[in-house]
């Protein structure tokens, strides 16, 4: 069974997530990618155990990780099961329901039938009793609000979640959950979105601001915008990227243009001057006033895990930095 680092504890980087008493590591782990069962069991193990050695503590999983949907979760069980059991309380273990996931229509968006239905499943395949935290992953405009947080309200209230989030909600549907939850004093304490310096909408929708205000933590997803802000794209697309296996809806040959590329290429100089890898960069970007509370990262291999560890030794930015960052990317 794993034992882990008993130094794992003494560099990384722990926030306060909002008003809460939680605090999450700088750096989570993502199981978007590489946790499905078409991927390397071995694998797997070696990167959740080289960032748990790291401080890396959160752990984020959804019901429709895979592929196929559901075994990210049943993954991660198997792990924390055989390997990680004697650390479950010192883990941060969360999930979310939103997407499609099984046929029907009550198994997809926002409906109190298919987030608590969710939720028992994830459980499930977790093997817990409970996650820290339980997201309803996007809006549903065809549901109403009230009843969506209702039952995140009551995933928390039967001992299923100990806190709750939202993700992909916009500033207005986030203000409009907030003042529902917090009447009915549901601990809502983070919001997941899409966030990197290729992408800035939190900025332009007032989000990020009022997150910080109303005592709400946020954690990035996709900080490395899918793979762009590595040095994987410096020398064009290669033949084993996301992108040149053409499986990624979210990232495709049309996103990257010779402007681009361009751009990647100007923004790695900066990071090679602050004596960053352009990932380590972009990651710290993110987290470089502390408005947003963690980024999550999605490691193909236990060595991405450690480099973007290291960012904890160089979070500031000087004003010429920043100042040449906007001028490359908006």
């Amino acid at each position: 069974m794993y034992s882990a680092n008993e130094t794992r504890y003494d560099n990384m980087k722990y926030n306060r997530c909002g008003k809460s008493g939680l605090k999450l590591p700088a750096i989570s782990i993502g199981l978007w990618h590489n946790f499905g069962h078409i991927d390397s069991y071995e694998n797997m193990k070696e990167i959740l155990f080289t960032g748990f050695d790291l401080g890396i503590t959160h752990f984020d999983a959804a019901n429709n990780y895979g592929p196929p949907a559901g075994s990210a979760e049943e993954n991660l069980g198997r792990i924390l099961k055989q390997e990680m059991k004697q650390y479950r309380d010192e883990l941060i273990i969360s999930t979310k329901a939103g997407y499609g996931m099984w046929p029907g229509p009550y198994g997809d968006f926002g409906s109190r039938k298919y987030l608590l239905s969710s939720l028992d499943q994830s459980l499930k395949r977790l093997g817990v009793d409970y996650v820290d935290i339980f997201y309803h992953h996007r809006p549903d405009t065809e549901t109403p609000l009230e009843e969506t947080m209702l039952a995140l309200d009551s995933a928390v209230r039967q001992g299923k979640a100990l806190y709750v989030g939202i993700s992909n909600y916009s500033k207005e549907q986030t203000k409009k959950a907030y003042e529902i939850l917090k009447q009915l004093g549901t601990p809502f304490i983070i919001h997941q979105p899409s966030y990197s310096m290729f992408n800035r909408w939190i900025e332009e929708d007032g989000l990020k601001h009022f997150a910080n205000d109303k005592g709400i933590g946020l954690i990035a997803f996709s900080p490395l915008a899918q793979g762009l802000l590595t040095n994987r794209y410096l020398n064009g697309i290669p033949s084993d990227s996301r992108v040149g296996k053409h499986n990624s809806p979210f990232l495709t040959e049309g996103n990257i243009t010779e402007d681009k590329l361009k751009k990647i290429q100007a923004l790695n100089n900066i990071a090679l001057e602050r004596g960053q890898s352009l990932a380590q960069m972009a990651l710290a970007w993110v987290l470089r006033n502390e408005l947003v509370t963690s980024v999550l990262i999605g490691a193909s291999k236990k060595e991405q895990v450690i480099e973007n560890a290291k960012i904890i030794e160089k979070l500031d930015f000087s004003d010429q930095e920043l100042k040449a960052i906007d001028e490359i990317t908006l």
